[in-house]
């Protein structure tokens, strides 16, 4: 019986985390300058798949840095927004179409989690939506502080996570942020001159 029971793939077709050593195989086969490696248990792997890919992925190409549009806002866009009953407390968070206020997606609620991580969440998930559509259209935010952690690439909260099941949410997050590049601005929403970003959830 095998001594391992994941795999991690820094380099190959397809850099992730990997439950059997076949499918290992199929992303490092023939691969120049692979980096993979086999760890007793799954959440190891997963650590050390996140400590080393921000050491081997710097350079890939750095987002878009958040602006604000104090003109008027791109009608052909998605704004994203989070909410949470406390700050910790329950949490969902969601995206619409800009112009139409058509939803797109809706996660939650959960039962513990802050508002920065709703939004971080949020942007992510726009971002993931729109990649499996081949869309561009830029995204807005109203939070800097999750536009900023987008950027790095990390969900700098200081909630704990270890029982939290938001924990995962985030982890694989911050490794799609890691192991992808994207071409949607993404944009500061400008609340003073616009009112109310359309995602929001009107618990203010």
């Amino acid at each position: 019986m095998t001594r391992f029971k994941a795999y991690v793939v820094w380099r190959g077709r397809k850099p992730g985390v990997y439950r059997t050593w076949d499918d290992c195989w199929e992303q490092v086969r023939s691969f120049r300058g692979a980096q993979y490696k086999g760890y007793p248990d799954w959440a190891t792997a997963d650590q050390a798949f996140l400590a080393k890919t921000n050491d081997l992925v710097p350079s890939a190409p750095a987002p878009r840095p958040a602006k604000t549009r104090t003109t008027a806002h791109v009608a052909q866009s998605y704004a994203v927004d989070g909410a949470c009953s406390g700050n910790p407390g329950v949490m969902e968070y969601r995206g619409v179409h800009t112009e139409t206020g058509a939803e797109i997606f809706h996660r939650g609620p959960y039962p513990l989690g802050t508002n920065n991580i709703a939004e971080f969440l949020a942007i992510v998930s726009g971002l993931q939506w729109c990649a499996e559509r081949g869309c561009d259209w830029p995204i807005y935010s109203d939070s800097q502080i999750a536009l900023g952690w987008v950027q790095k690439r990390q969900c700098r909260t200081n909630l704990p996570l270890e029982h939290n099941p938001l924990g995962a949410e985030i982890q694989a997050a911050e490794r799609w942020l890691t192991t992808h590049t994207y071409p949607n601005p993404l944009w500061k929403w400008d609340t003073r001159n616009w009112g109310q970003i359309p995602a929001d959830f009107g618990r203010k």
